[in-house]
Order: structure tokens, then sequence, then C-alpha cells
């Protein structure tokens, strides 16, 4: 299904029964990156996935411009509008969860909870680390520009904390070969989505005092070290709560759905 929003035109679906549930995918992740995690929640809730504006199916009025986590926050919030008017629950993974974050602060109303797990959002950090990782991830954007996507590929995985070669996984995953749609939706997410998470900013103070129910998460085997957990664990200080832990590391949805499954019922009906 598509809804035509500003700027664009959204590819979602919908599966399912239950309370609304919108996963908001990680990195070049379209509506079926976490195909084998919704499968195992579509029995309890009423799954909403998508392709972020300029990846796979969402189309952009103006390909050549740049892309706002504000306006990915706004094409959520018209997705959840479309679909329910009672507020929602929201899986935010990485990319997913910066985007939940600027939902949360821009229309409240709309969300029940967000467990958001590993959000890249260098506006969480304090100045001294924010800086080292702004520097870090333009590093990156300007080594795939150079050298291209096998280059970038390891760069990427260092900095987000991902093994790929020694990494866990639980048996029977959905191969996920890298297409050129992929490849594609990996060069949108480093030379445009880049750009708007170093640019974007939070008003922690705002964020702070929320209504809405925010869940820290973080990756059992994602390092301490590792920018994208301590934004976490940053958020999780700013609300004065304990970030959950959850399967895996930073993709833990993916290589670990059906644990990640069970972990995120737990925390939702925690609530």
């Amino acid at each position: 299904m598509f809804l035509t929003v500003d700027g664009a035109k959204l590819y979602y679906e919908v599966r399912g029964s239950g309370p609304l549930l919108l996963i908001a995918q990680s990195g070049e992740g379209d509506a079926g990156r976490s195909v084998d995690l919704v499968d195992r929640l579509v029995d309890r809730y009423t799954v909403v996935t998508y392709d972020r504006r300029g990846l796979s199916r969402s189309e952009l009025a103006a390909p050549d411009r740049g892309v706002r986590l504000t306006q990915h926050a706004e094409d959520v919030h018209r997705l959840l509008a479309e679909l329910t008017d009672r507020p929602a629950l929201m899986l935010g993974c990485s990319m997913g969860a910066s985007i939940g974050l600027h939902l949360a602060l821009r229309h409240p109303e709309q969300l029940a909870a967000l467990v958001a797990h590993e959000p890249v959002s260098p506006a969480l950090l304090p100045a001294d680390r924010r800086s080292a990782q702004v520097r870090e991830l333009l590093a990156l954007q300007r080594l795939h520009r150079e050298r291209g996507l096998p280059a970038a590929f390891p760069e990427m995985a260092r900095v987000l904390g991902i093994d790929p070669v020694r990494q866990e996984t639980e048996p029977g995953l959905t191969p996920m070969p890298l297409t050129p749609q992929r490849e594609a939706n990996f060069g949108f997410f480093i030379e445009r989505e880049f750009t708007a998470v170093v640019q974007a900013e939070l008003d922690v103070d705002l964020l702070a005092r929320s209504g809405v129910r925010i869940v820290p998460a973080v990756g059992r085997a994602t390092a301490p070290e590792v920018f994208d957990r301590q934004c976490a664990v940053e958020l999780a200080r700013i609300r004065g709560v304990e970030a959950e832990e959850f399967p895996g590391g930073h993709n833990g949805n993916t290589t670990h759905p059906r644990a990640y499954a069970a972990r995120l019922t737990e925390v939702l009906d925690g609530g």
C-alpha cells in the first residue's frame, strides 16, 4: 500500500491483529528488513512496516534533495494518522529509534510507548563525545564517496559495533542478499541520512519530560564503547531509567528474531 506525504510517496505493509505496533527499521532497511521478527509478532500485534522516503518503493518527489529526521518523523506521523486514531506502540531500531525520538517530541499523542534500540543520535551525547562521533560519521561518508560501498562496509560495521564475521545468529533466518536495491538503499543511507543524523538536534529537556513511555534499549552483544550503545545509555540517563537489554547486538532484531520478539513483548507488556 502507498500513502502520499509531503514530498514523497510511502510504501507500507500491515500484518497481523491486535494493538498497532509500528517498526521503524535500521540503516538501509525497508519494510521487509525484519521479516523474521514480524512473523513472530503478528499473532499479538497489528504490525506496520514501511520503506523510509528514498528507500526501495518509497518515491521522492525531488530525488536530488536531502532528507531531514524531522521529515522522517512527519512521515511516521502521517502514516499512523492514516491507520489509527489511538496511541500506537513503536519499535525503532538505530535510525528508526532516532526517528521515534523526534516523533515523541513532535507528536507525543500518537505514541503509547517507544522502544528505542541504540538510536543513532549524536545529539544525545555530551559535547565532546558528540563531536567525536560526528567526525566519525562524516569520515565514513567521505570514504564511501571516494572508494565506494565495499570500502565503507567494514568501517560502518566497526562504527556501529557489528562484527559480520563472528556475529552469532539464530538458525533458519530468511536470507538477505546484497541486491542492487539494497546497495542503492545503503548509498542513500550513507549519503543522505548520515547528513540528517549529524545535523539533527534534540530538545533534551523536553525529551526528559515527555509523557511518552520511552524505553532505551541496548543489544547484549554491543560493546560498551560503541557510540550507538552510548546513545541509548545516555537516553536512559536523561529519562531517569535503566536501559533494557535485548538479545544480539546492534541488529538483534534481524539476527535473533525469536528471542527479540519475546523480549519486545515482555518489555511492552511491562508498561
